[in-house]
């Protein structure tokens, strides 16, 4: 009897502390309580190999609806997945997919901890809108917004939950490919910009299902490599880092961003992915960020190649040092840090940050709550290349349309009784108005112009290449091979052009000419086009100039002969229909440019916020001594901020009325044409004199307006210390009394303005 008293005592025992553990497990699962409770308690069950695999990204590696990799680089990919030693994966995609692997992750490691899943979502995931580029070119953040927020459902859909977008970087150089991806020029433009597509990509609450999370890239100054030349050094002052390069990231932050990436150049001699002034003293500890930093590609390993780093190993110690949460696919962490830490060369708690910041953004996506939400078949097939989406991208593609010129008034075109020649490779293309950073959309899946300009059936439409302007098949990874030497089909091409009313000739860059890793050193139009060009107007002078390309191009020629010349840059999915309708004056052209176009590639860098030389102007007429080219004007043919209507628009009455510390000024805008547009109101000023220098001109608002012919709006803009005011070179942000100079009009050349002064 004693015994089997004693034996259900320890049963009863047993069951308590089974009861107790079982209760306890729940705890970091349990939703009534927050996040930062569960992540605690998660934490505390986790070994240090099991944080370090949290801070550890790998690529796709293996066909999962296939066998398990059973040697080589995947097999101990596929290794670490099942040991928990993997916190993200990228370039999985796809609700199947995606599925296989979180269920790996959750159902075969000890603690079940799902992954986050990242994927280059730059500007659209099947169905593509503009480059962003091209985005910025609308000024239109509402509908920018909306993008991002496409892009976030179709991704979402495929399983996808993290975007390494947005790239926020600034840049006035067009020889650097990657400024296709971003907003272009102005620090105030890019700022508002990276807010809207933050907010686009992440909504206000990150546990819905079609919300992903996004990213601010790249921390910091990559936009500024030295030559244009991508990947290259980068050295720029502590003024311009505060005030021009810094503001964009402070805007995604404010906008409740919570990832960043890394960049693969150097500042001040440190590469940044082991620059513990950007990650650690300005990101987390000045701007209070609280989510977590990635490397970019092999970020870290690249450190060694930089020579900043002797070995692997040094490299992850410097990294996560400095601030550097994830590693993405350098294997430095998750094959160094457990060795840093027990030689005591790394701090523990540098793991825990980094691995806290890590789990709170799961935990905030809902991944533990529903690891497979982001895994519906149903949801997937229903949301891809749906009509809302496909509506957003038209929408978007016509915003993004700038009128650069428009003598004679050629657009919009007639919609009957015209004989139209279309010519150009580009015009059938159906792949490169994709653009570049397209790695899910499928190839020829673009409206092409033809086929845009086929809605249009009064016309009679007459189609001739030309000349080919890619050789072979471009793709992601390759140079891109441009015909130089087959003229083949321009005798076809001036024939057809000889006997047409209007002469459309679509030309410029393949979509993959720009992009990562496409720097240029010549900004014309490539390989044959310029001739092809130059040999029609020989023929027919009537011609429209329709562009697209992924960067600024000097269009010296093109400008002081072609009568029309309309920028279309990389539309996307819609880009023949968007084109279509702004031809045929379906929709008003109302973009206007974020990056200036130079008159010369020897002009780059090139910017319209520039600053004042000791020698600004020419002080006599046989006096040479002052900054300028002998060959070539100082000012951009085409400056940032410039735009076209097919109406026009007057500016007049510009007062500025002073209440407490804020400034508040109106003016009036007037429609003057013939029919209803869209014009976007540019508020400029000058601080004439400071401790730091000024810009001669700097963006602080605009205001798009429509207006109906004849009618005529005030628009309004208060300028207040945020917009008075810059950071000095400590990084302290100051109002300074002085002079200030007000510019207001319809591009950055400015004619309209006055001035006030604050006193001390």
């Amino acid at each position: 009897m004693k015994n089997f008293i004693k034996l259900i005592s320890t049963f009863l025992v047993l069951l308590s502390v089974f009861s107790c553990q079982e209760k306890d497990q729940l705890i970091y699962k349990n939703q009534e309580l927050s996040i930062d409770e569960r992540v605690d308690d998660l934490m505390s069950r986790m070994t240090l190999e099991e944080k370090i695999g949290q801070m550890n990204q790998y690529n796709g590696f293996w066909n999962v609806t296939g066998p398990s990799p059973i040697q080589g680089d995947a097999a101990k990919k596929y290794k670490d997945l099942r040991k928990g030693y993997v916190g993200s994966m990228l370039n999985v995609r796809g609700v199947d997919e995606v599925k296989a692997v979180q269920k790996i992750a959750v159902e075969e490691t000890r603690l079940g901890i799902p992954l986050i899943i990242g994927f280059d979502v730059i500007h659209g995931y099947e169905t593509l809108s503009p480059i962003p580029l091209a985005e910025a070119a609308s000024w239109d953040l509402k509908a920018i917004k909306k993008s991002a927020e496409m892009a976030a459902l179709e991704a979402s859909a495929v399983g996808i939950n993290w975007t390494f977008a947005p790239m926020v970087d600034v840049s006035r150089d067009a020889r650097w490919g990657r400024v296709m991806e971003g907003a272009g020029e102005d620090t105030y433009l890019g700022s508002k910009i990276a807010y809207a597509r933050v907010k686009g990509f992440q909504g206000d609450d990150l546990s819905k299902e079609n919300t992903i999370v996004a990213c601010a890239k790249h921390f910091a100054g990559y936009g500024f490599a030295e030559s244009g030349r991508d990947y290259n050094t980068v050295d720029v002052g502590t003024s311009t880092l505060y005030n021009i390069i810094f503001p964009p990231f402070q805007a995604s932050i404010d906008a409740g961003v919570k990832t960043f990436m890394n960049s693969f150049n150097e500042l001040n001699g440190v590469p940044a992915t082991g620059n513990k002034f950007l990650q650690r003293d300005v990101l987390k500890r000045d701007w209070n960020f609280d989510g977590f930093v990635v490397s970019d590609w092999g970020s870290i390993a690249e450190m060694i190649a930089h020579g900043h780093a002797k070995n692997l190993n040094h490299a992850a110690e410097i990294a996560i040092n400095a601030g550097s949460d994830m590693d993405m696919e350098s294997y430095a962490y998750v094959d160094e840090l457990t060795k840093l830490v027990k030689e005591g060369k790394v701090k523990e708690a540098l793991i825990d940050d980094a691995t806290k910041r890590i789990l709170k953004v799961k935990f905030e996506l809902g991944l533990f709550d529903d690891p497979y939400k982001y895994c519906n078949k149903e949801r997937e097939e229903k949301v891809l290349g749906s009509k809302e989406v496909m509506d957003a991208s038209l929408d978007m593609a016509k915003k993004s349309i700038v009128l650069l010129k428009n003598n004679r008034n050629i657009l919009p075109l007639k919609k009957e009784g015209q004989n139209i020649a279309v010519i150009g490779a580009l015009a059938s293309d159906k792949t490169s108005p994709l653009g570049s950073w397209r790695i899910a959309a499928k190839d020829s899946t673009a409206v092409s112009v033809l086929e845009g300009l086929s809605a249009y059936k009064q016309n009679k439409i007459t189609y001739a290449k030309g000349t080919e302007l890619v050789l072979g098949t471009p793709d992601f990874t390759t140079e891109v091979k441009i015909n130089t030497t087959d003229r083949s089909g321009f005798a076809e091409a001036k024939s057809v052009a000889k006997n047409a009313d209007v002469v459309i000739m679509v030309l410029g860059e393949h979509g993959f000419q720009s992009g990562e890793g496409r720097s240029r050193t010549e900004l014309g139009l490539p390989g044959l086009q310029q001739e092809l060009l130059e040999e029609v107007y020989k023929v027919n002078s009537n011609i429209v100039l329709v562009l697209n390309n992924g960067r600024p191009l000097t269009l010296g020629w093109a400008d002081a002969h072609i009568p029309s010349i309309l920028e279309c840059w990389q539309l996307g999915t819609q880009s023949g229909n968007a084109i279509a309708q702004v031809l045929y004056g379906d929709y008003n052209p109302s973009g206007k440019l974020p990056m200036s176009f130079p008159r010369n590639v020897g002009q780059l860098p090139l910017y319209y916020n520039y600053k004042n030389t000791g020698r600004p102007t020419l002080p006599g007429k046989d006096i040479v001594f002052w900054s300028h080219y002998q060959d070539e004007k100082n000012s951009a043919l085409y400056p940032f901020g410039h735009g076209l209507s097919y109406t026009q628009f007057a500016y007049e009455n510009l007062k500025v009325k002073q209440e407490g510390d804020k400034f508040f000024v109106k003016i009036d805008v007037k429609n003057i044409g013939k029919v209803k547009g869209k014009e976007v109101v540019q508020i400029y000023i000058q601080d004439v004199f400071a401790s730091v220098t000024r810009p001669v001109k700097e963006l602080k608002g605009f205001e798009m307006v429509s207006l109906l012919p004849n009618e005529e709006k005030t628009i309004k803009f208060t300028l207040s210390d945020k917009e008075l005011g810059f950071y000095n070179n400590q990084g302290n942000f100051v109002v300074e009394p002085g002079k200030f100079k007000v510019f207001i009009g319809g591009s950055s050349k400015t004619v309209i303005e006055t001035s006030f002064e604050i006193y001390e």
